[in-house]
């Protein structure tokens, strides 16, 4: 499965950035071959408007199986789940590594839907 996480930083041990359209970095995770590939999301995150639409064509792009993050605004939640990309929340503060593990584990809430509004 190819899993994209939010992330303040390029490495898989760093924490994970709790917003995903204006989430620094997107690691892009294949949990069967066990790479990692880091995407500086800059040009989203310091958009006047849009982010969330185009950082989840930037998912898209990855050709993501499942995102992870903490919050997902509703453009970018509707553009995803249309597409077949399962949105998970994990926690605040954690690792990514340690989202992509507890995705694995199955203890992360699958979202039906936004939880946060435009512009969080």
């Amino acid at each position: 499965m190819k899993v994209v996480v939010t992330s303040l930083g390029p490495e898989l041990d760093g924490k994970m950035d709790p917003r995903f359209g204006r989430a620094s970095w997107f690691l892009a995770v294949d949990t069967e071959k066990g790479t990692v590939e880091a995407m500086d999301n800059t040009k989203n995150r310091d958009a006047a408007q849009g982010a969330g639409v185009s950082a989840a064509q930037a998912v898209l792009d990855l050709k993501a199986d499942a995102l992870v993050s903490s919050h997902v605004g509703p453009r970018a939640f509707q553009v995803l789940a249309g597409a077949g990309v399962k949105v998970y929340s994990a926690p605040e503060g954690v690792s990514c590594r340690e989202a992509v593990d507890l995705l694995k584990a199955g203890k992360l809430k699958k979202l039906a839907g936004p939880d946060v509004n435009s512009h969080w």
